[in-house]
């Protein structure tokens, strides 16, 4: 009889995550369950919950919620207009009650498990308790905190929300993942130590309450041992040697296949969800009990003589401020850029061939100098092909990583300041390294101008040119919902950039409108920049026939329109421009949600 019940055990709490989602409030009490146990669930010790902290004990508590769901905000504007509507006449009878007299509650040490078919409403009661019932809005009922209206700020100290596909960084370990989020969930008053004994002890043994549900009605809420016993009662006992989750999922689930098979078990749906609310109409916290057995089944007085952590949480905690939350954001970062091998190995590659390509096509000329034509175009190509190639690696890693930083932004770990510094100055040290690997191969191979202060002056305005490029392609990934728009945008307003930069066409030749896309355009500053470095101050000697002309480096320049401004002014305005694409890729974070692609 045991082998026989332990196996049936197994089969429940192994199938459940198949159609169950969890909601986990902040473990704070410790319960262990009392009663008996039904036939088919194990002994009480396999079915109690162990804990080691000792603080109080939260409620969380549902009563009466209705909640109506908007259908038509849950499809994005672009795929709206893709369908040839107009984005704001798309509500027209879409809205639809996701949930109906939804009430429960569910005190801290309590494991409680919502399942259901599909649609039955699982996803918006967490979205709801968490606050994130985007495309919602609540039509009645109330959500109450220890016995306080929940709140935002009520909910992020109490309340956390385990998504059902968790974003992760590709190359950081999954304790490091936890160890980063108990970081800036724990108090800063936590020793490494204290943090490190933490999501340690046994949490999931076997779900304390069950909450089933079927178009937004509740059909059963109460103790899991006590859900084959109900339904038994109620005439409908689960077979044996069959999972009681997934067969009260599929007799309270709506067949749509035929009009009337959906009317029949909608019916039958809706006469049990109207026959426990009769059967828990008189107890207040809105669970079933079995009168047969003690009313305190799963209350969190109960408590066994279990050790308790020492790291006891304060009232008030004082979590990681701003200082803190970027110091680790950007040691996640490099961690997790640096273990990317690969990646890295085929960025400095492409950097080191693209640079011998364009060194060796300059090569050879010794002593005699490049025609004044070639090396403006050498120039120019220096500034304006390296960054071409950042832009659609750096909207692709952002698009990858949105979804985990839109869930992290949302449930408060950080803020949209401390993201911003880590992004910008984590990817650093790779751009360093990028920008030599690039410059010094062809700059010797050139032949340019020798000596150490222009080379210094050259590798600075070509880092500064891909630095403005990458921070750029940031605010395209940023501001635009998709990876094919981003990428669109980003590679439209590069070309008009390369188009205006002063080589295609002379400055001095365009009209207004590209004329003021080229004050803003960096690979206009850079080629004038670079032009510079190499013709400022000296005397370029052009061969005409047998005549050799001297033409002073000035000239040239003014011929060009690139000699309006002194070295340390063009500096100063590539600083600019991308001090520009800095402020609005910190507004594009802190005020558009970077939703991913997939919630949109």
């Amino acid at each position: 009889m045991a082998e026989k019940v332990s196996g049936e055990r197994g089969l429940w709490a192994g199938a459940v995550p198949q159609n169950a989602s969890l909601l986990k409030e902040s473990l704070t009490c410790h319960v262990a369950q009392q009663g008996l146990q039904d036939s088919l669930f194990s002994s009480e010790s396999d079915n109690s919950l162990y804990f080691t902290y000792s603080g109080h004990c939260n409620t969380l508590e549902v009563r009466d919620l209705n909640y109506q769901v908007d259908m038509a905000s849950q499809v994005p504007w672009f795929e709206k207009l893709a369908q040839f509507k107009v984005p704001w006449t798309y509500h027209k009878d879409s809205c639809k009650l996701g949930i109906q007299n939804l009430s429960f509650r569910v005190r801290s040490g309590q494991m409680l498990a919502i399942i259901g078919s599909s649609g039955c409403g699982r996803a918006s009661v967490l979205d709801v308790i968490t606050g994130r019932g985007h495309g919602g809005k609540i039509k009645s009922g109330q959500i109450w905190i220890n016995g306080q209206p929940s709140t935002p700020q009520l909910v992020r100290k109490c309340v956390a929300h385990v998504r059902q596909h968790d974003q992760l960084l590709p190359n950081l370990t999954v304790r490091e993942t936890l160890a980063f989020v108990a970081q800036l969930r724990l108090p800063r008053t936590f020793s490494q130590a204290q943090r490190d004994k933490r999501p340690r002890s046994d949490i999931f043994r076997l779900f304390d309450l069950v909450l089933l549900m079927t178009s937004g009605t509740t059909v059963y809420a109460g103790a899991a041992q006590h859900m084959v016993h109900y339904f038994t009662a109620a005439g409908h006992p689960c077979p044996r040697y069959s999972n009681p989750a997934d067969f009260y999922v599929d007799l309270t689930s709506i067949d749509r296949r035929s009009r009337e098979q959906e009317a029949a078990t909608r019916e039958k749906a809706q006469s049990l969800a109207a026959l426990f609310q009769e059967k828990v109409r008189d107890f207040d916290d809105f669970l079933w009990r079995a009168e047969a057995r003690q009313p305190g089944v799963g209350v969190c007085g109960a408590r066994l003589a279990l050790p308790t952590d020492t790291g006891h949480v304060p009232t008030s905690p004082e979590l990681p401020g701003p200082v803190q939350q970027f110091t680790m954001l950007i040691r996640r970062q490099i961690s997790n850029d640096f273990r990317d091998l690969p990646t890295l190995l085929i960025h400095g590659a492409q950097a080191c061939l693209m640079s011998l390509i364009i060194g060796f096509l300059y090569y050879g000329h010794g002593a005699t100098k490049l025609p004044f034509m070639d090396k403006a175009a050498l120039l120019f190509m220096i500034g304006g092909l390296i960054p071409f190639n950042v832009i659609l690696d750096v909207i692709a890693k952002c698009h990858l990583e949105r979804a985990m930083l839109y869930y992290e932004l949302e449930d408060g770990l950080y803020t949209a300041g401390p993201y911003f510094f880590a992004k910008i100055l984590g990817e650093l040290p790779e751009h360093c390294a990028y920008i030599v690997i690039y410059v010094m191969p062809i700059y010797w191979l050139a032949n340019l101008r020798p000596g150490p202060e222009p080379l210094l002056l050259h590798s600075l305005m070509v880092w500064l040119v891909v630095f403005c490029c990458r921070v750029m392609a940031l605010v395209t990934a940023a501001l635009l919902p998709t990876f094919h728009m981003s990428s669109f945008f980003g590679n439209a307003l590069y070309n008009s950039f390369y188009l205006t930069g002063g080589f295609m066409i002379s400055l001095d030749s365009l009209w207004t409108v590209p004329a003021w896309i080229s004050k803003v355009s960096f690979l206009r500053w850079c080629f004038e920049g670079l032009m510079h470095i190499q013709f400022k101050g000296l005397t370029y000697h052009m061969a005409v026939g047998n005549l050799t002309i001297p033409i002073p480096g000035d000239v040239i320049l003014s011929s060009m329109d690139l000699n309006s401004y002194p070295l340390y002014a063009i500096y100063l305005i590539l600083v600019s421009i991308t001090g520009g694409f800095m402020a609005l890729y910190y507004v594009s974070l802190r005020f558009i949600k970077q939703k991913p692609r997939q919630d949109w």
